[in-house]
Order: structure tokens, then C-alpha cells, then sequence
């Protein structure tokens, strides 16, 4: 088996996932609970969340634990918008981001609040001097993803960044789940002020995300309960699933050298390969600003779903574009439509992901394959 689709989902780390299961076995108390096994089990969800925060090389009350990506883009974007909406009742986005965020922005605007999508060019990146000049007195809220889900661009967040320095005002919010282990640090930049974390992207376990916010920031909780989370996010933790996030976090962080190596040749063989198709074969990826674990391409004639498939009875696992929306076939792909790919190659398009296990010689395998698929597909074109 060859599993090229770690940006739908990894395969938990072994040694988060043993520490997951000796959490809920030895530390199952609650940890708000007062007495020694409620102690026990408040000491392991700080250190977590120590851990947790000396990898992003941030504070501890910085770091606040959810269910996921979405749950913390949710949160981001709406807290935020409670929070600031006496101030002013507008949000920038590009238009390339998750539908987490994408949904949320237009959930808001049900509420009132008006929303500037950036446009992206033919690699599918925004252009900083576009953010400049789509924000407004009354703007409260940029929102760009790091690294995109779907062909792999690299946004340009510290330009971003420094554009924003002249608004301090302005949250900074950037969606990070396909950021971790990829870019050099974790944060970015320090003039970010809330990102996303989701740890089944980095061989953590789902149900768990993460999010940054930085002290001086204020958002509106959006559960009310007992007061977990430094009073932001109220219910009982997760705890076993925290541990294993942060052991997970710490396994991605420090061979990401190494990963990353790995990535880059696997990227490279299989562009060399489609290279030489250049009447059949587009490829959606930009070569030099995008992450290399993530590689978009589609096949002249031959629908996304079809090659998924096809590629499935040779046991090899990739995606049409985002994971997320890949049963729903009337949806086009986001990023594709927004870099005004042509609907006729946007509807071929499949992503490659690649993870810690995948190795050259898978890529050579898959390689074997995909040329024999391709040629069968066109002969009965």
C-alpha cells in the first residue's frame, strides 16, 4: 500500500499514540477535579501545554486546546468578530481559503458583517499590496492561510505581516494546519496574532486542534461552561488526545529536515515524470513557492474521481483536490476556480500528499503505475 494523502490525514505516530492510550489508562481523572488523581492529571495537561508552547516559541497562556482546525478557525474568526464588532464590522480573506474559514466568513455575513475576498494569481498566492488596499477604518480582521490544502502554495505571510505592522488594530489570524513541520518555525511571524493548529495533520489524533492567540488579543469564547482553558474554552480536555498531540508536535518538529528532504525528491521525480507530458498534464502546484509535501496535477480527459480510483485498485491512496469536499463532486475546487483554471482541468485535478513513512521508492512505484494508467486512459480517449 502507498498512502500519498496525508494532507486529508496522518497516520498517528506510534508514540503518540502509546502515550494516548497510557493517559486514558493511568491519568483519567478530571483535571479540574480537586483531589491527587485530579492533580495528577492537571500537571500532565500543563506540561502538555508547555510543551506545546516551547515548540511555537510562544507563552503558555498562549496556547488554548480544541477539537480541530475547524473548531479553531471557527473560533478565530468568529470570536474575534464578537469581540470587535463595536469597533468596526469588516474581515479580509483570500479567496483560497478551507471552507472552515471560508463558511465561517459567510455565516458572519448573515450577521451583518461585509467580508473582502483577495484574489489570488496563477500560482494561487495574494499579493500583500492587495491587502493594503482592501482595508478600511472599520476593517477587524485578516485572515490567510499558510500553506494551501489544495496545491501546496506557500502564502506570503511575512510580507503580509509587515504590512499589518501599520495596523496593530487589525487581528492577524492564519490557518497553520498545513503549515507544521513544512515551514521553518511554527508561528511565522510575530505580528501573528491567532493561528490554527490541527494535530491529525501532523501524525497527532483527531478530535484535537490547537489554537495560538497572543496575550495582548481578545476574543469572545464561543462555549460557555465550567471554565476550561483559562476561562476561553469551557468543557472537560481531552486530555489523553493533548498528550499525544504535543508528543506528536514534538516527533514532526524535530525531524522535519529530514522529512522535508525526502519530500522534495519525491516531488521532484514525479514532476520530472509528468514533464514529459506536456500536451496531457498540467500541473497546479507552483515549482518554487510551494510546500513539498503537496503536489496538484491532472491528466487531459481523465475526471479526479476516475484516477483516485483507478489508482485505488493498484493500492495507492491519493485525494481529488480537498478532502474535505471530495464526496460532494458538484463543488469545484476553491483554489483551481479562484486561479481561473479552466473548469475542464480543474474537474482531473488530484493531490499528491506526502508523509513521514513515504519513501523514493514508493515514489517509483506509484511512477510504474500512474504511466500505465496513462496510457491506458489514452487509448479509449
Amino acid at each position: 500500500m502507498i498512502y500519498f494523502d496525508n494532507s486529508a490525514t496522518t497516520k498517528i505516530f506510534p508514540e503518540a499514540s502509546e502515550a494516548m492510550v497510557q493517559t486514558m489508562t493511568q491519568y483519567f481523572a478530571n483535571p479540574s477535579s480537586l483531589h491527587r488523581l485530579g492533580n495528577q492529571a492537571h500537571d500532565l495537561l500543563s506540561a502538555a501545554r508547555q510543551q506545546v508552547a516551547t515548540i511555537l516559541g510562544c507563552q503558555l497562556d498562549e496556547v488554548f486546546f480544541t477539537s480541530g482546525g475547524s473548531e479553531s478557525n471557527n473560533w478565530a474568526i468568529k470570536g474575534t468578530a464578537l469581540e470587535k464588532e463595536s469597533r468596526g464590522k469588516h474581515l479580509i480573506a483570500s479567496s483560497v481559503e478551507h471552507p472552515s474559514v471560508k463558511n465561517t466568513l459567510e455565516h458572519l455575513k448573515q450577521h451583518g458583517f461585509e467580508v473582502t475576498y483577495l484574489p489570488v494569481d496563477e500560482t494561487g498566492r495574494v499579493n500583500p499590496e492587495d491587502v493594503k488596499a482592501a482595508i478600511r477604518p472599520d476593517t477587524i480582521l485578516v485572515s490567510v492561510m499558510a500553506v494551501n490544502n489544495e496545491i501546496g502554495t506557500i502564502q506570503p505571510i511575512q510580507a503580509i505581516a509587515r504590512v499589518l505592522d501599520d495596523y496593530p488594530t487589525i487581528h492577524f489570524h492564519v490557518d497553520g494546519v498545513q503549515s507544521v513541520g513544512k515551514l521553518p518555525v511554527a508561528l511565522i511571524d510575530e505580528r501573528v496574532d491567532l493561528m490554527s493548529f490541527s494535530a491529525h495533520k501532523f501524525n497527532g489524533p483527531r478530535g484535537v486542534g490547537i489554537l495560538y492567540k497572543k496575550q495582548n488579543r481578545r476574543i469572545q469564547p464561543l462555549i460557555d461552561g465550567g471554565g476550561q482553558e483559562m476561562g476561553q474554552r469551557s468543557t472537560t480536555e481531552n486530555l489523553a488526545g493533548i498528550v499525544a498531540t504535543a508528543k506528536a508536535l514534538r516527533l514532526t518538529m524535530d525531524h522535519k529536515d529530514t522529512e522535508m528532504a525526502t519530500h522534495r525528491i519525491i516531488q521532484a521525480k514525479v514532476r520530472d515524470f509528468l514533464a514529459n507530458y506536456p500536451e496531457t498534464v498540467r500541473i497546479f502546484s507552483p515549482a518554487e513557492i510551494s510546500s513539498p509535501h503537496v503536489l496538484c496535477f491532472a491528466v487531459k480527459g481523465v475526471r479526479g474521481e476516475v484516477m483516485v480510483h483507478a489508482l485505488e485498485e493498484e493500492e495507492i491512496y491519493v485525494s481529488t483536490t480537498s478532502a474535505c469536499s471530495s464526496r460532494q463532486t458538484d463543488v469545484e475546487s476553491s483554489t483551481l476556480s479562484a486561479m481561473n483554471i479552466d473548469g475542464r482541468w480543474a474537474q482531473n485535478a488530484v493531490r499528491l500528499s506526502f508523509g513521514y513513512q513515504n519513501t523514493e521508492k514508493e515514489a517509483d512505484q506509484f511512477l510504474t503505475v500512474l504511466k500505465q494508467l496513462m496510457d491506458k486512459f489514452s487509448k479509449i480517449q
